[in-house]
């Protein structure tokens, strides 16, 4: 029969237990961040919801004599529901103040066509800083952000956020390369880090920069944050056409 030493077998079992606890269980651990994950996202979306809803009340007078003035200076339609890439690339309707004639599409390629500068300016930002398309209340709206006020309805809708990367359409999805993974892991926002650091100032390689910090950093404190900003921001016009 073998001898046993008690000594030694307790030490082997001491060693063993001690390196079970020192294995995370991996399982578990994924488990723990998904969830820690959908509570985090609830409680964005309940924030959002709860501040779109209060910006909602406090502008509709304005709102109201908005729809007004563009009934009288434009005619219908009042809002356009631009098709965007949202969370986990499903496309959704964002809204927003028409801003543009009702032929803007084919007004854009006749200028592309006829303006070369113009259509290698369109070509690296998707912006043109004089561009035909938009009517002359059109860009007072665009240029102090008025025209984006109805996106506190799919922020309501859950299809966009307060915060978080600028919407794009589905021209734009190669331009984010790998990045675009990113993109697609949150909402897009009403505002986030690009429309505080120049707007269209900034290249796209720096708009897509911005959009992936967002991501990888995103916070409960970073959006309010970005929240203050975006006021000044907004007042300064900064890049804003």
């Amino acid at each position: 029969m073998r001898e046993i030493d008690l000594g030694r077998e307790f030490d082997t079992f001491e060693k063993s237990r001690q390196r079970s606890r020192s294995v995370p269980v991996h399982g578990f651990t994924q488990s723990k961040r998904d969830a820690s994950a959908v509570v985090a996202g609830i409680g964005k979306y309940s924030l959002d919801a709860i501040l779109a809803l209060v910006g909602l009340v406090v502008l509709a007078p304005m709102i109201l004599m908005l729809i007004a003035i563009l009934m009288v200076l434009q005619g219908r339609p009042i809002f356009i529901a631009h098709r965007r890439i949202g969370k986990n690339g499903v496309m959704f309707h964002c809204l927003k103040f028409r801003t543009m004639v009702t032929n803007a599409d084919e007004i854009l390629t006749r200028h592309l066509a006829a303006n070369p500068h113009h259509r290698a300016q369109w070509n690296a930002t998707r912006k043109l800083k004089d561009d035909p398309r938009i009517t002359p209340f059109g860009a007072l709206l665009r240029k102090s952000s008025i025209d984006e006020i109805p996106q506190l309805l799919n922020v309501i809708q859950g299809t966009m956020s307060l915060v978080g990367p600028r919407p794009i359409v589905a021209s734009e999805a190669e331009l984010y390369g790998v990045h675009f993974a990113d993109y697609i892991k949150v909402r897009p926002g009403l505002t986030g880090l690009w429309q505080v650091s120049g707007r269209s100032d900034t290249s796209y390689v720096e708009r897509v920069q911005l959009d992936v910090r967002y991501v990888k950093e995103r916070s409960i404190v970073g959006d309010l944050a970005i929240l203050f900003k975006t006021v000044p921001a907004v007042l300064r016009s900064r890049g804003s056409y």
